[in-house]
């Protein structure tokens, strides 16, 4: 390559205002010459500077007014010692300690997260709450929120914990709800992946968004909206009056390799696996789009590849094995450097995953569902699109341009490769519309909203009000509403109450749900589930599922399955039952202790010590919560069982965490006799995300 004359090709667009093609030649160009170990010159350095690429300026070699910029860019983020933003990340921040309300759209690579981390670092807010999409993001914000954070706020990821006087809320939007009433102000109100509120990208979980939105919108003085990809968003009542920016500044370059033009019958599997042979040192995600290719990709990596004679994939294939099933497919992925992601794992299984595949040594392959692109802000060298499908839906262009956003990484690949094996949608413009949902929560006040609510919305709104007004009285309901105790859609309260209020006898065992015989839940189970079916498998498969699943703190995960061999739930049906359990049925039957103590007054029927268990699997509910930290539930059945910590106390997450702090991790490791190499990797994963760290001041 010539670079004088690339050179003078990128000052030439830059003087023409073709900025993006001039950073993009840029970016090849600095790939280029870190391939070939070239040293930046000062003309190099100058062209990084004249595209707002600060952080890539080799100081060293910069000239005076180039290294003063990187000086002036350099930005408190909270971390061991200050950064440098880029020139499009300062104009956000700027905007946003100007007090301005943003809903921006940037592309993976842009470092939004900065912008969060500098703004609390400058303005110091006293309650930040960062609404995300999925607990396994949440965890990964929590764990770099913690380190820079901690010794100033507290930092809130679960439910009733109590507040301090200056919080960082980091929530999922159902968790956020919980806090409506007992948040009075805020100062920043994030939410990533604001996208999400339309029914159009997520039509299950978008109104309980929206509702976030709303109610704690109202008590935000500012707001701050992340989403990647969207080039316009058209007005709504969500985001009106914040500044929208459609930003596409880039840091790396995606180098698209349309191989599905050449692919012939069957050759796509042969393709597949020369790919990760040919990049085999690298690190690969590939997208699969859906469970049954994640299965099929997983037979063709056993069959194709050996053991990579790795000690720590070993040693993790042989803890899966020992804690799992012995059977997974994923132990011999595993031992060829490829792991799984998808969004039923269990989340401390996820986040080992993800944390093996940024070791320099862990594992180089991740095969994933839409999982990897919603749940963690994790990026590759090598992008491989197998199917341009999403579940059952064909992949739209927004959730396409999301995946391959995953190519790259700033300061590590200066290129991303994109291979794709089928071919993708039509490019398009992807525009925003947030309009209230068919199915909203039913507190939605049609009066307060009514400029924004179609006339069929507000009558059917009404219409529900009324039912549930016979029912169990106006002012009742009303309270209700107010008080945002209910999680489920108007409709499927309607249809409780009207079964509760026209068949009572039918719900006579609901207190059966206390009893500590299993199989006394069983009639009122098959009731609730005939109201509502939350599980894609027979009642009575997914019934004794949840009877076995109360051994779950008593009984090892191998020893639960193999009770549940007999109903062929092996090990990832068990995943996706537990979240079934754990989510949509403990919200459904927490709905009905609510009706059923209005609807049967005379009963005095509470079922909430139920609900809490099976909301936390059946197990103690710090060890539950302590999954999210990246502590699987073998690990602290281990501390337990050597008496060091006692799960079964009445124990929340802030004392746990206090209590690993005082015991410190090396009386940890000497007192649990019991823990293997895999299990030490692990516990240091999880006090790492418990760890402060020392931050170096800017004048230091």
């Amino acid at each position: 390559m010539d670079i004088f004359e690339k050179c003078k090709k990128i000052n030439k667009d830059i003087e023409l205002k073709n900025d993006d093609n001039a950073r993009n030649d840029l970016i090849l160009l600095l790939d280029y010459m870190k391939k070939n170990k070239m040293e930046y010159t000062p003309l190099i350095n100058h062209l990084i500077r004249e595209t707002g690429l600060y952080p890539y300026i080799n100081t060293e070699s910069a000239i005076f007014e180039d290294r003063l910029i990187c000086d002036i860019f350099k930005i408190d983020t909270g971390d061991t010692k200050p950064v440098t933003l880029h020139r499009e990340q300062s104009n956000v921040l700027k905007k946003l300690l100007e007090g301005k309300n943003l809903a921006i759209s940037a592309p993976t690579s842009f470092g939004k997260s900065f912008i969060i981390d500098s703004y609390i670092s400058i303005k110091k807010p006293n309650n930040v709450l960062i609404i995300v999409p999925t607990i396994a993001l949440m965890d990964e914000i929590r764990r770099r929120i913690y380190k820079k954070f901690s010794n100033e706020y507290k930092v809130i990821t679960t439910t009733d914990v109590e507040l301090s006087d200056k919080n960082i809320f980091i929530f999922p939007q159902e968790r956020a709800i919980s806090y409506i009433d007992i948040i009075e102000h805020l100062d920043l109100l994030v939410i990533d992946e604001f996208y999400k509120a339309s029914s159009d990208f997520d039509k299950e979980r978008s109104p309980s968004l929206q509702k976030a939105m709303l109610k704690l919108g109202k008590k935000a003085k500012q707001k701050y909206y992340l989403a990647p990809n969207i080039e316009k968003l058209n007005k709504n009542f969500f985001t009106d009056e914040m500044e929208f920016l459609s930003i596409t500044f880039n840091t790396v370059y995606l180098s698209i390799h349309e191989m599905y033009k050449d692919i012939i019958g069957d050759a796509k599997d042969t393709i597949l696996i020369e790919l990760l042979r040919q990049h085999r040192e690298e690190k690969t995600l590939i997208y699969a789009g859906t469970y049954k290719e994640i299965e099929k990709i997983s037979k063709l990596i056993i069959n194709n590849f050996s053991n990579n004679n790795s000690m720590k994939m070993n040693q993790f294939a042989e803890w899966l094995s020992i804690n799992y099933d012995q059977n997974w497919n994923l132990i011999q992925t595993i031992k060829r450097g490829v792991g799984i992601h998808n969004g039923s794992l269990h989340r401390s299984l996820s986040q080992i995953q993800v944390k093996l595949f940024e070791d320099e040594d862990g594992l180089n392959n991740i095969v994933s569902t839409s999982s990897i692109i919603e749940g963690v802000n994790t990026s590759a060298q090598n992008v491989i699109v197998w199917k341009n499908k999403n579940g059952n839906s064909k992949l739209n262009n927004f959730t396409y341009k999301n995946i391959i956003g995953r190519g790259g990484r700033m300061f590590k690949h200066f290129v991303g490769n994109v291979y794709l094996l089928e071919k993708p949608p039509i490019d398009e413009h992807i525009q925003l519309t947030i309009k209230f949902p068919e199915n909203s929560i039913p507190n939605i006040d049609e009066e307060e909203y009514k400029n924004e609510l179609t006339k069929e919305q507000i009558s059917k709104i009404i219409e529900h009000k009324e039912i549930m007004y016979q029912i169990i009285g106006q002012d009742t309901y009303d309270r209700l509403l107010k008080e945002d105790v209910f999680q489920s859609k108007k409709e499927i309260l309607e249809k409780i109450a009207i079964d509760m209020n026209e068949n009572p006898d039918s719900w006579n065992g609901l207190a059966y749900l206390n009893s500590k015989n299993p199989k006394e839940w069983e009639s009122v189970l098959y009731k609730v589930l005939s109201l509502q079916n939350v599980s894609s498998v027979k009642y009575s498969d997914f019934v004794y599922f949840i009877q076995i699943l109360s051994f779950n703190w008593t009984k090892s995960i191998p020893e639960l399955l193999s009770h549940l061999s007999r109903k062929e739930i092996g090990i990832d049906k068990f995943f996706r039952l537990e979240r079934d359990a754990s989510f949509k049925l403990s919200v459904l039957l927490s709905d009905i202790n609510i009706l059923q103590k209005f609807i049967f007054k005379d009963k005095n029927i509470d079922i909430s010590p139920f609900v809490s268990k099976l909301s936390h699997v059946f197990l103690p509910s710090v060890v539950y919560q302590l999954e999210e930290y990246g502590l699987p539930r073998m690990l602290s059945k281990k501390i337990h069982h050597s008496k060091i910590i006692d799960f079964n106390e009445n124990l929340n997450l802030d004392l746990a965490i206090e209590k690993f702090h005082q015991l410190g991790i090396n009386k940890i490791k000497s007192e649990v006799k019991s823990f293997d190499e895999f299990d030490l990797y692990i516990l240091d994963y999880f006090y790492d995300g418990i760890t402060k760290v020392e931050r170096i001041s800017r004048d230091d």
